[in-house]
């Protein structure tokens, strides 16, 4: 990038390349303080970055020449603003509140929404209630959801960082992977009297989610169910209504999906039934109400005080001037176990992209790789890296106040090692001073000065502290929507199309192709590597 904005980070960076945060806490006593935001809940403490105001006004101004604001607006106005695919991106609609009015062609989409709550409350209310029952007359006490991708990721792991929510009375189980262990293990254990079938796909068409319906399918009716009972026992959240009813789908089970939709950001919608089944459709409804209040963050708060932005602009400046390549999501929650899969398949599948918006290469980093694990469990295995490696790895850790348990001890620890690890992270710890520990528990000189070497930790390593009041459904919601918006801040800074995703589509493509050879149905035109690998596999089951 050649903006003015973008020339004076560069010349930030060289200023601030090798300044080391210690002495930026030694001498700003301050510093916490003041890199500290806080909304809806949620307490940013920023300050172990590499950054001071100087680096803080250029990253902002980088944003607003960016026109970040603009484009903000305009997404939650239902403008097009995924350009390739001639989209409005309206996930925030889906948690808008009743009586409020975006029009896409004409039509206020927000209507539409409620229509559909109003139906999945009804839905999970008559399941919950056991007015809904299966075909022998028994109600259900399974839930098998079947989706992939962000179909899959968003209902599972909101349902799994909410348990303490969840219905004691009916379980639900996810099923993703084409893998066949995977949908075989599930129905293996449970009874397809009393078992109700989800499926998630907007056209009713994704490979890996047909395949594992249509051997659900096969199941239910092997247990002695006729065609006919399918309509009381598979729901399914699409647009091809056509095929979904051909399936054996009841109409009125169909559940709607619409284009400006994309599927990472899709469990505010119907794809989130199997969350209000999971956690009763007040929790769900809360889960959209925390959501809703980090979209009115963003905003109306000024970017100098807006969570997605700050996290958002931090993550550039390591991206593209420290050549940071990964940024790591470090939950110390159980239940947020799962969130790192999450971000990173809404962050990755957003902004791993090369062009921008005038259909030119870029020249610079867009989206990092976005990985993670629970804490304290990361501790005793790839934090050695991180402190101790050649590569920089941004962090941001994320620390729920109050747990949903009594064991005081346990939660103190794990804030205890939280809160050391971003020290530690920060400050570091040099020869020196670890050659003088050695020596006061009577190491010889030699000997300590060998060993100080390899225990050198450098510190300067940038981390953000989250913290969260507790993990109910209206900060999970919350949390999630900080994230979405962080990732369109950067895909705006970085001029890209976060909303679309052509990547994936060539491996389907190919997918297919490679399947007819296996199957023998058709014989592709296939690389020698391919071929080989075909020809081996067949050679092997056959």
């Amino acid at each position: 990038m050649t903006t003015s904005a973008w020339q004076q980070l560069e010349a930030e960076f060289n200023r601030f390349e090798n300044v080391h945060m210690r002495d930026l806490f030694a001498q700003n006593p301050n510093r916490a303080k003041q890199y500290t935001a806080s909304a809806c809940g949620f307490t940013l403490d920023y300050s172990k970055n590499r950054i001071d105001d100087a680096v803080l006004k250029a990253l902002f101004e980088l944003a607003s020449s960016s026109e970040l604001e603009q484009k903000r607006d305009a997404m939650f106005a239902g403008d097009i603003i995924n350009t390739t695919e001639q989209r409005a991106v309206l996930h925030t609609a889906l948690r808008r509140k009743k009586g409020d009015s975006v029009l896409v062609d004409g039509e206020n989409v927000v209507d539409e929404v409620h229509a559909t709550l109003t139906k999945i409350k009804q839905f999970v209310s008559e399941v919950h209630d056991g007015e809904r029952k299966g075909y022998t007359g028994k109600e259900f006490t399974d839930v098998v959801a079947i989706g992939i991708g962000g179909s899959f990721l968003g209902p599972k792991i909101v349902t799994e960082a909410l348990k303490p929510y969840q219905q004691q009375t009916l379980k639900v189980h996810f099923v993703a992977n084409v893998d066949g262990h995977h949908i075989v293990d599930v129905l293996a254990k449970l009874n397809a009297e009393t078992t109700l079938v989800v499926m998630s796909s907007k056209s009713f068409t994704t490979q890996e989610t047909l395949k594992n319906t249509e051997t659900a399918r096969e199941w239910f009716l092997a247990s002695g169910a006729e065609f006919k009972d399918i309509a009381k026992h598979f729901m399914c959240v699409s647009s091809n209504i056509a095929k979904a009813t051909e399936f054996g789908i009841d109409e009125d089970n169909i559940f709607p999906m619409w284009d400006w939709v994309g599927g990472r950001y899709s469990l505010w919608s119907a794809i989130g039934l199997p969350i209000a089944l999971a956690i009763g459709f007040d929790n769900f409804e809360q889960v959209l109400t925390g959501a809703r209040e980090m979209d009115e963050h963003f905003l109306t708060a000024p970017l100098e005080q807006n969570l997605p932005v700050i996290m958002g602009v931090i993550g550039v400046w390591y991206s593209n001037f420290f050549g940071c390549q990964s940024h790591v999501l470090l939950p110390y929650s159980h239940y947020l176990r799962g969130f790192p899969a999450y971000v990173q398949q809404l962050d990755m599948e957003s902004n791993g992209k090369s062009v921008d918006h005038t259909d030119n290469n870029v020249d610079y980093a867009t989206g990092p790789i976005i990985w993670g694990g629970e804490g304290t469990n990361g501790q005793h295995a790839f934090h050695q890296l991180m402190h101790q490696g050649k590569t920089i790895i941004p962090a941001d850790f994320i620390m729920p106040i109050k747990p949903s348990h009594t064991e005081t001890e346990h939660h103190q620890m794990l804030a205890s090692n939280c809160f050391a690890q971003t020290q530690a992270l920060m400050q570091g710890q040099t020869a020196a001073e670890i050659e003088q520990e050695l020596l006061a528990k009577g190491a010889d000189a030699a000997e300590a000065s060998k060993l100080a070497k390899h225990k050198f930790m450098p510190g300067n390593r940038p981390s953000n502290t989250l913290m969260m009041e507790e993990l109910n459904p209206t900060q999970l919601g919350g949390l999630i929507a900080l994230y979405e918006h962080k990732v369109f801040v950067q895909g705006v800074i970085w001029q890209i199309n976060s909303f679309d995703q052509w990547g994936v589509e060539l491996g389907k493509v190919l997918g297919n192709r490679v399947l007819d050879a296996l199957q023998d149905k058709a014989q592709p035109e296939l690389d020698s590597s391919t071929q080989q690998l075909v020809d081996m596999f067949k050679a092997q089951i056959s």
